[in-house]
């Protein structure tokens, strides 16, 4: 029933995931009127924005929905909002939050590691994953299990980043709230008043209809 008729294959989905259909101009707009038009208070809705502005800046990478949505409910913001303001991160953004959230979190656990011994963030998720994989099959071969290669990418990248990412991501989400929550009311209270105008207009025809109706 919610399938696509023409089933992209998967290099164009990963593609159009990079970098959708218009660009993230166009995806950022579609956002901006899908926030528009939620029938919630603005505040509510501002803080469903919140929550998914403040969950980019966490690590938990293909959780970001879930973390989201979790947080809306417990703020009692709109869930949905929450949902489309995870999109703050996106493939333009992440480096850069990424970035602020490793610098911040060294800097406020005092970690300092020597030029030589600090590899890139890149490679450290690889040889994480690479571990991962090892150790699943370590369970069933005869092969030792060695978690040295997680263990550097826990305290080196995932920890500090868990950390850092909080004093942005709430200094971010509050921003975006303030700003959301004007922009949301005029927004609403201008498409009232043009629904109320529409369904005047509609009802001023009717009665116009009807007297020329009466007269013949």
């Amino acid at each position: 029933m919610f399938k696509r008729r023409d089933r992209r294959p998967l290099w164009k989905a990963l593609l159009q995931a990079l970098w959708p259909r218009g660009g993230w101009g166009r995806a950022a707009r579609y956002v901006q009127h899908r926030l528009h038009r939620l029938p919630d208070p603005p505040e509510k809705i501002a803080r469903g924005i919140f929550a998914g502005v403040f969950t980019t800046f966490t690590p938990f990478y293909g959780l970001h929905f879930f973390i989201a949505a979790g947080l809306a409910w417990i703020m009692r913001g709109n869930i949905v909002a929450a949902l489309l303001g995870t999109f703050f991160g996106n493939p333009l953004t992440y480096v850069p939050i990424g970035v602020v959230a490793m610098k911040t979190g060294h800097w406020m656990l005092g970690l300092d590691h020597p030029e030589g011994v600090h590899r890139s963030i890149g490679r450290k998720f690889v040889e994480a994953g690479r571990d991962l994989t090892d150790n699943f099959y370590a369970i069933f071969t005869d092969k030792t299990a060695n978690w040295q290669d997680l263990s550097i990418f826990y305290y080196e990248v995932f920890w500090p980043y868990l950390v850092g990412g909080i004093v942005p991501g709430i200094v971010t989400a509050l921003i975006c709230y303030y700003v959301s929550v004007p922009l949301i009311r005029v927004y609403q209270k201008r498409r009232r008043g043009a629904i109320m105008a529409k369904f005047v207009a509609l009802k001023k025809k009717k009665k116009q209809a009807d007297g020329g109706a009466s007269s013949d």
